[in-house]
């Protein structure tokens, strides 16, 4: 069940970022620093990529579609949480748009972009923790040896063929470039 690990490790990253994001709305809203456009492009791009085209798939092709066919009464929840990872797509996009509006806009367009940033933080907050609470405790439950063989490997060798096998290097790559650019006290980036 090393997947499991792997899944809670992945969502704290995001957390982290998430975190950072809204720290940084609350640093230009209430402090009036200035925006910084190539670090919440950076950010942007990882809960972009990272959960949507890479996290998120390996849950659904591999963890939910296993757990539908060992425990058919979790149909509801798993259906549920595949309905918010599509959701997500949308989320982020309107995430994104927000993002280009204030960086052309300016001041005028922050407000839209900090409701943007907190109401996808929250949903994707709420949406990790069902899956930690609930999703995972079933999966712990009702799956085979056999069956956290398949999705361990998934999850250990991101062997998703989709991807390819350095997909986890790029984000980890990536993930640290954030944390070099942001400021303290969320990253090791210059102070502003």
């Amino acid at each position: 069940m090393k997947a499991i690990s792997i899944i809670r490790d992945e969502h704290r990253s995001l957390a982290a970022v998430l975190h950072g994001m809204l720290y940084l709305v609350r640093e230009i809203g209430e402090r009036g620093k200035k925006p910084d456009f190539r670090l919440l492009a950076a950010m942007m791009y990882y809960i972009d990529t990272f959960p949507e085209r890479f996290h998120h798939p390996k849950e659904d092709r591999y963890l939910f579609r296993i757990l539908g066919l060992r425990h058919p009464a979790a149909g509801g929840l798993l259906r549920r949480l595949d309905a918010e990872h599509r959701a997500g797509t949308e989320k982020i996009r309107a995430l994104e748009q927000a993002l280009a509006r204030y960086q052309a806009g300016g001041p005028a367009e922050f407000s839209n972009f900090r409701t943007a940033v907190e109401a996808y933080a929250q949903f994707h907050w709420d949406h990790m923790r069902v899956e930690e609470t609930e999703l995972l405790p079933l999966a712990e439950k009702y799956l085979t040896a056999a069956d956290w063989l398949e999705i361990d490997t998934a999850f250990l060798g991101h062997t998703d063929p989709l991807l390819g096998a350095e997909v986890g290097a790029r984000y980890d790559t990536l993930f640290s470039r954030i944390v070099n650019l942001a400021p303290p006290p969320i990253g090791l980036g210059p102070e502003t």
